[in-house]
Order: C-alpha cells, then structure tokens, then sequence
C-alpha cells in the first residue's frame, strides 16, 4: 500500500519513548518528515539516533512541554521552518495519575485537563492554518482503550480521553468538506513503560506479584498476549496518512479483543 507520505510533514507529540516514538520511526520509514517533541532534550536526542539506527533517517526534534500553548506555538513553527508547513499530527501524551475519584482535588483534575485535552485542542489550532493552506491533513489522537470502555481506577484518564472523542467527531464534520481527516485511536494493554507502571500499581493493591497480576491480564485478551508498540503504530500511521482518504470522525482501539464495548 502507498501511504503517499513520502517528504510530508509529521509532528508527533510526546515521542521519546513507547507509542509515540513508535510511531514516529514508522512515519520515518515511509518517507516522512518527522518533528519529534517531549519534554526531555536528552531522551529526543536518544530516541532520534535510535531511529536513525533503524531507518537510517535522523528525524529533528524540539522540546515542548504540551501543557505550555507557547511551546506548542513554537513547535509548530519549528516544523513550518525545518518542512514548510504540517501535513500530519498526532497528538499523544503521558497518562495522568491513576486513582478513584476521591484521590483528587481540583489541581489534579485541572492538570489532567490540561495535558490531556487542552493540549490536544491547542495542538490542533496551531496546525490548521497549515493543513488549509496546503488542501489537506491528517490528525490522529492517541488516548486510550477507555474511550470505549472505561478502566477502573483511572478516572482522570476516563473522563478527558472520552473528551477527545467528542472534540473528534465534531472537529470531523466541521473540517471533512476541507480534506482534513481526524481519528482518535484508543491502545488497550500495550507493551510500554506506562503499562507495566499500571500494572505494578494493581499488583500491589491485589497483593499478587507482578508476573502473577499481568498473567490474570493477558488471559481476559482473547489474542493471549500484550501488543507490541510497533502494532499499534502501524494503526496510527494508516489514519494519519494519505492512504487514508474516507476514514475521518472515528474511535478505534487496538487491543486484541479484549474491550468489550462495541
């Protein structure tokens, strides 16, 4: 399949590590410009030649703080200097605390907000103004397998990846008639530092080992196992990418079967 990638132009948020940088190196081996962002300048240059030993294609980078809306100005300018404008975000990010509704007060849930959900919402404005100037774009929101199911003791997560999921779809009939295509892409129990930090944290509280905790996990996916982040990339790169012509307005998760909502 041609993704028609080759020399456009991709941000993707939040991509030193796990599913972001995954799906970077993806956007990278198909030809891509790729802007890489996180917090950590050390982990860019870390996760850069990782993918340059790859692909043999060293993606730029810029620091940006999503919660910042001048950083996030600033990274898209970086992008419009280094590519000429945007083609493609994908907009990810880390995870807020996980705990019930009682463990949080207004702080935690303001700063939930704003890394998850506003930072998506500024992202977005920021690289419009490019996708309309060149006829066309593609967005992909990362969040998580709760925008179809929710995940006990997340409700932070819960409550703003099911936010993005309405901005999404009304964001899709809003820009469709302009050839801007948005997703949001939810990943159940994927192979990464966030997951096996969740999964150390429901060990604890069940009183079970961690081997023993993530067992009883793998058996209720009905594929057996975790995913790897390189799986989920490949889903991430197809809606946000120019093969990807009809498919705008929806919410996928990719989790080997094991949500059960429709």
């Amino acid at each position: 399949m041609n993704t028609d990638l080759k020399g456009k132009s991709v941000i993707v948020l939040a991509s030193s590590k796990g599913l972001g940088k995954a799906a970077a190196k993806l956007y990278v081996e198909e030809g891509a410009q790729v802007l890489l962002s996180s917090r950590s300048e050390s982990e860019l240059e870390n996760a850069a030649l990782e993918i340059e030993e790859e692909t043999g294609t060293k993606p730029a980078h810029v620091v940006c703080d999503i919660r910042n809306a001048d950083e996030i100005k600033k990274l898209v300018e970086t992008a419009t200097a280094l590519h000429g404008g945007v083609d493609v975000l994908v907009n990810n990010a880390g995870g807020p605390p996980a705990g019930g509704f009682d463990a949080f007060g207004d702080e935690e849930w303001q700063g939930a907000f704003e890394l998850n959900l506003l930072s998506f919402v500024r992202a977005i404005r920021a690289v419009l103004p490019s996708m309309r100037e060149r006829g066309a774009g593609r967005i992909v929101n990362i969040a998580s397998s709760s925008i179809k199911e929710p995940v006990e003791g997340l409700i932070l997560s819960n409550t703003f990846r099911t936010a993005i999921v309405g901005m999404s779809k009304t964001l899709a009939k809003e820009l469709g008639g302009e050839n801007i295509l948005i997703n949001t892409v939810g990943p159940g129990r994927i192979a990464t530092d966030r997951v096996e930090a969740l999964d150390h944290i429901r060990a604890a509280k069940l009183g079970l080992s961690y081997d023993e905790a993530k067992e009883q996990l793998m058996d209720a996916i009905p594929m057996g196992r975790y995913g790897t982040p390189e799986e989920f990339a490949r889903t991430i790169v197809f809606l946000g990418s120019f093969a990807n012509t009809y498919v705008t307005g929806q919410s996928i998760v990719v989790d080997g079967g094991a949500t059960k909502a429709y």
